[in-house]
């Protein structure tokens, strides 16, 4: 299990985000030598945990609990075979491409060392219209969702340095089952499941955790 690129993006305008100034980050590249990661602050304020990169939303991305974005090389090749084009390192937003590692079956909570950094899984990517502009792809979001397959958000619990090549070692694995994929399936289609995820407590991104425990009182009402 490693790291094939670390990505990181530049503000850009684009007409597909509904970002403050009409600027995205989501164009990706690999960066080239060792790159800092820390905690970012909360959200709202802090943007990516990843040195160099931007985050143009702060009112829906960056801060603590969405860090670092870690996807699959493995998934991208899926989608590259579905939608019939190549997608580079980086083509997703991610600012991790990993080899060898299902970031889907991570559980909410694991922790991962990375060079001289421990980062831990929050949550899934929910997708946005500006995902769906920067694909270019009818029905993407719709699209994605269904996939399932959403790469995982992760928290900067040790900062530290990280560059292409770095092994992905698992050095926590919490006492639960609530993997990355069970997660994203709860709080899109399959909301019934959303009781379940509160097993992983505190580790479950708060607004992920909020809408479980709204919707499990509910239930029980």
């Amino acid at each position: 299990m490693r790291v094939l690129t670390v990505n990181l993006g530049r503000p850009k305008a684009a007409d597909f985000t509904d970002a403050p100034g009409g600027t995205t980050g989501i164009d990706k590249r690999p960066a080239e030598g060792p790159v800092r990661v820390a905690d970012p602050g909360p959200k709202g304020e802090g943007g990516s945990g990843v040195a160099g990169d931007a985050v143009c939303d702060l009112r829906h991305h960056g801060g603590t609990h969405q860090a670092v974005y870690a996807f699959a090389r493995e998934d991208l090749d899926v989608w590259e075979a579905e939608l019939g084009r190549p997608l580079a390192n980086g083509s997703f937003g991610e600012n991790l491409t990993t080899a060898g590692l299902d970031v889907n079956a991570a559980l909410v909570g694991e922790r991962w060392r990375i060079g001289g950094a421990v980062l831990e899984v929050a949550s899934g990517r929910i997708p946005c219209r500006t995902f769906g502009g920067w694909l270019a792809e009818r029905g993407w979001v719709k699209r994605f969702i269904r996939q399932a397959a959403p790469g995982a958000y992760l928290r900067v619990v040790e900062p530290g340095e990280v560059c292409a090549g770095d092994a992905v070692e698992v050095v926590h694995r919490p006492d639960h089952e609530v993997t990355v994929g069970l997660a994203f399936r709860a709080v899109t289609l399959e909301r019934e499941l959303l009781p379940g995820v509160l097993a992983a407590g505190d580790a479950l991104d708060p607004e992920w955790r909020e809408t479980a425990l709204k919707y499990a009182a509910r239930q029980a009402s």
